[in-house]
């Protein structure tokens, strides 16, 4: 058993490298700088009431000159946004007009208010959404849509009814319904990615009474903005030449609106520009002694048969290393089941990782957490890893609970634990909704998960969306 701690791990930009996405733009402007299909311009469709469409207007404007940031000795943690702009940073535009906005009626959204149930404004609030939604993606060329969305149809969307019970005999009760999954959900099919914010949000200086600052917000939205409407990425891991090249995928569960059943979800990433595919698997079995979920020998081969047969029809040849992170243990029929693959398809070096909650901890000797990368070896398969903790780079620890470490159990490995606990902490940097360097979880369970969240919303006979951007 030991202790050591694993460096920060480099991200590669348009014209350099290093380890915070903020400075990383503002210094070397984003990676797909280097694709010369990219776009300059991001046109950006708009869908509210009148005075959230206004207020939108307002932060757009200042996301395009810059804000200031939050006075503060720690200067790497509350960075000032410096804008977004053809000739810096982004190296793009963010185009919007009245042309490519829809005003939503106030009589309409009081209307929807004032529905009975919950679950029926849900549905009433999406379909109001959705048909000016739809207009814009068949009628304009656009490459988001932002909905903006007034505080108090907010509340009245996600507060609980007063006096409401439950019905025990009510299949419908059961249901689970989220304005923000169902959306996306109903969306999906117009292929044009959506941005849903709060008008309150949007709010600026003293009168933002959010958790984060302005300039914060700025490099989260821009960021999230940009990457959904170019579908390339503002920023990737360093390569490490001398590792064959790797597909990472990322294998998690989710249950049905109804609870009855439980699927399998899954997202890969296959290239350097971010590009992967987005599967759903079939209802899957929970085990009866530890109640977890799990694939047959048969599940295991379909779902990564799928997967490696889209990225062959991608990128035309085989990964030479496959990585495959699970939510939940590797049971020997999923491990057969992938092998399996491996084998026909000719992929020679493979690591089965799985990732999952733990109730160990580790204490530093100062007032702060144990640093970010911290990882304990309990043996030569078995760790346990801080990706959230202290950051020298920001000179404290930038959460606000104690931080709880990821547990890495290793199968089926030709890497070692230290190895493959580096991939994870880099891969925690890999989530394009958000620029602070600390994710907790890897982009591929992290991807798995929004997919899961917004794929029990779409109907079995749709196929879904292939890029991360329609389920962040």
């Amino acid at each position: 058993m030991k202790v050591t701690v694993i460096e920060e791990p480099l991200l590669e930009f348009g014209k350099g490298t290093h380890i915070c996405p903020r400075n990383g733009i503002e210094r070397m402007g984003v990676y797909d700088t280097k694709d010369e299909l990219r776009r300059s311009e991001l046109r950006l469709g708009i869908v509210g009431r009148g005075e959230g469409v206004d207020k939108l207007d307002v932060w757009l404007d200042l996301c395009r000159s810059g804000i200031v940031g939050k006075e503060s000795e720690l200067s790497n943690l509350f960075k000032g946004f410096g804008g977004v702009s053809a000739d810096y940073g982004f190296f793009t535009r963010l185009l919007s007009s009245p042309g490519f906005t829809r005003a939503l009626q106030k009589s309409s959204i009081v209307k929807v208010s004032r529905i009975k149930t919950r679950e029926e404004r849900v549905v009433a609030a999406v379909n109001l959404y959705y048909e000016q939604v739809q207009f814009l993606a068949e009628n304009r060329a656009i490459d988001v849509i932002i909905c903006v969305i007034p505080e108090e149809l907010f509340l009245s969307l996600t507060q609980k009814d007063a006096g409401s019970k439950k019905d025990t005999g009510s299949v419908e009760q059961y249901m689970e319904h989220d304005f923000r999954r169902l959306l996306k959900a109903k969306c999906i099919h117009l292929g044009i990615p959506l941005q849903l914010v709060l008008e309150s949000t949007l709010l600026t200086g003293k009168a933002n009474r959010g958790n984060q600052d302005d300039a914060t917000r700025a490099w989260n939205f821009a960021t999230a903005l940009y990457y959904k409407g170019n579908k390339t990425v503002p920023w990737r891991l360093k390569e490490e030449r001398f590792k064959p090249k790797s597909c990472y995928v990322g294998i998690g569960f989710y249950k049905s609106r109804d609870g009855e059943t439980i699927s399998t979800s899954l997202a890969q990433v296959f290239d350097e520009f971010g590009h992967g595919v987005i599967l759903r698997g079939t209802p899957v079995v929970i085990d009866k002694n530890d109640k977890r979920p799990f694939m047959s020998e048969e599940q295991a081969y379909d779902l990564l048969s799928s997967a490696l047969s889209e990225y062959d029809k991608a990128l035309m040849q085989m990964p030479a290393r496959i990585v495959i992170h699970k939510t939940s243990k590797f049971r020997e029929t999923e491990i057969r089941g992938f092998c399996r693959v491996l084998e026909e398809k000719g992929v020679r070096s493979k690591d089965f990782v799985s990732i999952t909650n733990t109730d160990i901890r580790l204490f530093s000797q100062t007032s702060y957490p144990p640093k970010r990368g911290t990882l304990l070896s309990i043996n030569e398969s078995e760790g346990v890893l801080y990706t959230r903790g202290t950051i020298d780079f920001y000179q404290t620890y930038p959460g606000a609970y104690v931080p709880n470490p990821l547990k890495i159990d290793v199968y089926e490995n030709d890497s070692s634990l230290e190895e493959l606990s580096e991939e994870v902490l880099g891969l925690t940097k890999m989530n394009w909704n958000n620029t602070q360097l600390d994710g907790r979880l890897p982009i591929t369970l992290e991807c798995a998960k929004k997919v899961g969240d917004i794929m029990k919303y779409v109907d079995l006979g749709e196929k879904p969306q292939v890029s991360y951007s329609f389920y962040m």
